[in-house]
């Protein structure tokens, strides 16, 4: 199933960020295998920076699935320092589950959203996101599929980064319900 429109149709600005593209290298693309994507680093007039990746399989498939952040963080040297959950609101009210992680590498410290999103569902568990590709294979013969992940910097402000974090991936679900079939 294709995207309603490519992820490049993301707002470059929103709710005061200013977004710059950073293209990722040809072989990680390949490595990811992803049909569309989105790199983007966003930033403030005050200095303020996060990151957001998009990953999008327009149908997944033996070799060709999502890449957890669970173990793609690690393989580049980021260490979990925390993990949970966070809640955000759909458009019409509904509250969903995100993963919540504090990553550390050397002295750097980030926090990390991440969610996996499927015809209208988002889901923080990769073991429920697989559940529903399969059940959405049979059921409509479709297994198309999103990570979306969204990174701050801590900067010695844990509470700072996590309003910061939570605010932009809130202000962002109504973007990716209308990109994400």
């Amino acid at each position: 199933m294709p995207l309603s429109e490519p992820l490049a149709m993301f707002p470059e600005v929103l709710g005061g960020w200013q977004g710059q593209d950073l293209p990722l290298e040809p072989r990680i693309i390949k490595g990811l295998r992803v049909d569309d994507h989105l790199n983007r680093v966003y930033e403030k007039a005050s200095g303020e920076q996060l990151g957001i990746y998009v990953g999008y399989y327009k149908s997944q498939r033996s070799g060709v699935t999502i890449h957890s952040p669970k173990n793609c963080l690690p393989g580049v040297g980021w260490q979990p320092v925390k993990a949970g959950y966070a809640e955000l609101s759909q458009p019409g009210g509904r509250r969903v589950l995100v993963n919540m992680y504090e990553i550390q590498k050397g002295l750097e410290q980030q926090i990390v959203l991440y969610w996996y999103e499927s015809h209208g569902r988002i889901t923080a568990s990769e073991y429920r996101a697989k559940l529903f590709m399969v059940w959405d294979a049979i059921r409509l013969n479709r297994s198309d599929a999103a990570l979306i992940r969204v990174t701050t910097p801590i900067n010695q402000d844990p509470n700072g980064a996590r309003r910061r974090v939570l605010a932009f991936a809130q202000a962002a679900l109504p973007e990716f319900d209308r990109l994400i079939p």
